[in-house]
C-alpha cells in the first residue's frame, strides 16, 4: 500500500489481497534492506490471456532496473504455462521499458473522474441485465465503475446509471477505451471527465498465438489497469 499511495493509484488493501488470492504464484516483489520496493503481478485468464499489473517502484529506487527484472521475470513465468497472449495497460512511462520487451500497441485507455466527495466503504456490487453486465468496487481515491460489457449503449447506460444512484455525489473512476465513442458519449454526458491517457499494449505468449483483440465495441468500462 506504501508504494501504491506514493504513485497516487486508486486500489485498496482489499484489492492487493484479491491479486493474492487469484494469482498466489504470479504476485512477484523485490526487497531492499527488508523492505518491499518494486512489484509486479500476472493474472492468468486460462490459457488465452494473462494481464499483467501493479508494476510499481518506489520512486527512490526507480531506474535501477528493478521494474525491468520483475518484467523479465514475470514474462519467463507466463511462458512457462504458457498463455497465448500477454497484455497490459501501460503509463508513459512504463511503455519504454514494455516495447523493449516485446510488447506492442494495441488501444487507448483513459481514465475519466466524476469529481465528488470522497467515496464511502462499501463491498463489491454488481448488476446483469439483458444483454450485459456491470460491477463497481471501493477505492482509496474514487468509487470505481468497472468492468461493464454490453451489446447496447442503451444497456451501458442503464448500468451506469444504478451504480452513479448507488453513490450520489461520491467521486467516481471510470476507465474506457475511447475508441468507443458510445462509452465516451455516456460519460461526458454523466458528468465525467478524462484525467489520465494509458496505451494498451500487447505481446504473443508464443509464436502460434491465434489474434485475439480487444473487443472495443461491447467494452464500456474496463475492470482496472491490473485486471484489464
Amino acid at each position: 500500500m506504501a508504494l501504491k499511495e506514493e504513485a497516487g493509484w486508486n486500489q485498496t488493501a482489499e484489492d492487493w489481497l484479491k491479486l493474492f488470492e487469484f494469482a498466489p504464484e504470479g504476485c512477484f516483489g523485490i526487497e531492499i534492506d527488508g523492505v518491499l520496493r518494486a512489484t509486479t503481478t500476472a493474472v492468468c485468464y486460462g490459457t488465452e490471456l494473462a494481464w499483467i499489473g501493479m508494476v510499481l517502484t518506489a520512486e527512490r529506487f526507480r531506474r535501477q532496473g528493478l521494474a525491468d527484472a520483475l518484467m523479465q521475470h514475470a514474462i519467463e513465468y507466463l511462458e512457462r504455462r504458457p498463455v497465448d497472449w500477454i497484455k497490459l495497460d501501460a503509463t508513459e512511462l512504463g511503455q519504454p521499458l514494455y516495447r523493449r520487451l516485446g510488447f506492442e500497441d494495441e488501444c487507448v485507455v483513459e481514465r475519466w473522474l466524476r469529481p465528488g466527495t470522497p467515496a464511502r466503504s462499501f463491498l463489491e456490487e454488481s448488476r446483469e441485465l439483458e444483454g450485459g453486465f456491470a460491477r463497481g468496487r471501493p477505492g482509496s481515491n474514487a468509487a470505481y465503475f468497472g468492468p461493464c460489457k454490453a451489446d447496447s449503449a442503451a444497456t451501458a447506460r442503464d448500468l451506469l446509471e444504478w451504480f452513479l444512484e448507488l453513490h450520489p455525489g461520491e467521486a467516481m473512476y471510470w476507465d474506457i477505451l475511447p475508441d468507443n465513442v458510445e462509452a465516451v458519449d455516456l460519460a461526458r454526458a454523466h458528468g465525467f471527465a478524462p484525467v489520465r491517457k494509458l496505451v494498451r499494449m500487447a505481446r504473443r505468449g508464443h509464436p502460434d498465438a491465434p489474434p485475439r483483440p480487444t473487443n472495443i465495441a461491447r467494452t464500456y468500462a474496463i475492470a482496472g489497469f491490473e485486471w484489464g
